[in-house]
């Protein structure tokens, strides 16, 4: 068997092979063509707006150093997702706040569904509230908004009337406690004197006399 006869006897053999592979790769190339075709028809967003998802009025915890990571999407004027999007966050430089991995500001890139994580934050040492600017560019648009966080103490950081209100029962049933006893101590003394004088009773200072 010559050199031709063995090419088309394998060629023969493998032809379901071929044509598997030959219609694989056309599949491919027809969808690479057709998503390159429908990323040029899309428009690009004419504006663009920010949407908090998480992290609005969190409170971080000093004390275990935890806070909310904010996310936000960045949306077009559709409020479809704009993804490819820069977004950096801004802490403050003073106060109440925290750090980024050690840093004021976290930079990142919207995914394919238009969102964005700010990374790594920790809380300071400082109680209060702060707001996080948020700002994210699309080509030459633009767009901010803010996030509003407060950092606590945690479980130390209870409601300041609380304690005001234990100490108020704590000293109404003192002072009852005590008006109790004056009554006590009131109706023995008039029992002990004898006679058939009446007895008036006031609250807290017992008195003793004739009616």
């Amino acid at each position: 068997m010559n050199r031709r006869e063995r090419t088309e006897g394998f060629m023969r053999k493998h032809t379901p092979l071929f044509r598997t592979i030959a219609m694989t790769l056309c599949f491919l190339l027809a969808g690479g063509e057709a998503s390159f075709t429908w990323a040029q028809a899309a428009p690009p967003p004419k504006s663009l707006q920010i949407v908090i998802l998480d992290g609005e009025g969190a409170l971080n915890n000093i004390k275990m150093r935890t806070a909310h990571e904010p996310i936000v999407q960045v949306q077009d004027e559709n409020h479809k997702p704009v993804a490819g999007a820069a977004v950096i966050f801004l802490l403050p430089n003073s106060g109440a706040g925290g750090t980024f991995n050690g840093a004021l500001s976290f930079s990142t890139i919207t995914d394919a569904d238009g969102k964005a994580v700010a990374q790594g934050l920790m809380p300071n040492k400082i109680t209060g509230k702060y707001q996080i600017q948020v700002r994210a560019k699309y080509n030459d648009l633009t767009t901010e908004t803010t996030i509003a966080q407060e950092n606590v103490m945690g479980e130390s950081a209870g409601p300041s009337h609380a304690v005001g209100s234990h100490s108020f029962m704590k000293w109404l049933l003192i002072g009852g406690a005590a008006a109790g006893a004056g009554i006590a101590i009131g109706i023995v003394a008039s029992q002990s004197g004898g006679g058939s004088h009446g007895t008036t009773i006031t609250p807290g200072n017992p008195t003793v006399g004739a009616p």
